[in-house]
């Protein structure tokens, strides 16, 4: 393992107020979201809207690093380039889904664990072969009544760390994401609690795996009320609590925490980032890893129609820049009726 190398993707995805495009759903995923702009998902139309969220120009200026889904790695441009090159050629690091999913863990019901780990090894030499660089890998943790249990966290985080290890063998650089569901009436206050868990569960597991954190990125959920939270915190709240769970949990070798957007809308992303930038110093490089709320502005543009192909291009520049700003702590909600 060179653990400088990993350093640096690590830092090339995450640092310089630069983010990652998370563009790796799956294709039932991918099918919902083209359900809703009555584009049929056929394998030539996920290419095509993967070639545009990729290709818009100057998205390199604030994307460090794309996400990718397993048929997606393997495709390229109109042109014939490799996606993973095309990327690689402008400076946008080539990533890849490698878990198969969160399923039902067994004996404790409203609770999931995510699979994915046999054959993995074999699996990462093939995608640092077809050029991807880093990986990433999603636990799902619920807030219910009585859940999440010890155990639970335990169990995502054990296989986090398997995972984690795996990458960094094969010379990829691992996002863990342990992600708290925003589903559910819970206050801010319990999501904080449960996030603190979580996090203190899977450094406990990077350690013993003997991870070296230098050489991974961290993908957390915000500390936000639940989505259907009566009384659901403010913008600078969701801020200075996250703010408060990462500085507690997060150990300073960590080059880069980029946070998933989880139910949010492309605003309240890009918002609460930019407000958290602007509460620093601070000892990570603190950025996102975007998916609806990069893409939702891209997809309802294109519309499936060629004819709105700029169009989607020019959302998908704007969203990119818009959260670079807020890496930098420089975004006001104001830019968001400014022009591109």
């Amino acid at each position: 393992m060179n653990l400088k190398e990993l350093n640096s993707v690590a830092l090339a995805m995450t640092g310089n107020g630069k983010g990652i495009l998370a563009a790796d759903e799956s294709s039932p995923t991918i099918k919902k979201r083209f359900d809703t702009i009555d584009t049929e998902s056929t394998e030539e139309n996920r290419r095509r809207y993967r070639e545009m969220i990729i290709t818009a120009a100057g998205a390199e200026d604030y994307i460090g690093g794309v996400i990718m889904f397993d048929e997606t790695i393997r495709q390229a441009t109109s042109d014939g380039v490799p996606f993973a090159k095309y990327m690689s050629d402008r400076g946008m690091v080539p990533g890849i889904k490698v878990d198969t999913g969160a399923k039902p863990l067994a004996g404790f019901p409203g609770e999931v664990v995510t699979e994915g780990l046999d054959g993995l090894r074999d699996r990462l030499a093939e995608y640092y072969e077809l050029g991807a660089r880093f990986a990433k890998w999603r636990a799902v943790i619920n807030i219910g009544d009585d859940i999440p249990s010890d155990f639970c966290l335990q169990a995502n985080a054990h296989a986090l760390a398997r995972y984690a290890a795996l990458c960094q063998e094969a010379q990829i650089v691992p996002i863990v994401e342990p992600e708290v569901l925003m589903d559910g009436a819970h206050s801010i206050g319990r999501c904080e609690d449960v996030t603190n868990a979580a996090l203190d569960a899977l450094f406990g597991q990077l350690a013993a795996h003997r991870v070296a954190l230098e050489g991974l990125v961290l993908k957390p959920n915000m500390v936000i009320s639940g989505s259907d939270a009566q009384d659901r915190a403010s913008p600078t709240e969701v801020a200075e609590a996250t703010l408060r769970s990462l500085k507690a949990h997060v150990p300073a070798e960590v080059p880069g925490i980029a946070f998933l957007s989880g139910g949010q809308t492309a605003e309240e992303a890009t918002e609460h980032l930019g407000l958290m930038n602007q509460m620093g110093p601070l000892p990570w490089e603190l950025s996102f890893s975007y998916g609806r709320a990069l893409q939702a502005p891209a997809l309802d543009a294109w519309r499936g129609k060629e004819e709105n192909y700029g169009a989607g291009q020019a959302a998908l520049y704007k969203r990119a820049k818009l959260n670079s700003l807020a890496h930098f702590g420089k975004y006001e909600t104001s830019m968001e009726s400014e022009a591109a």
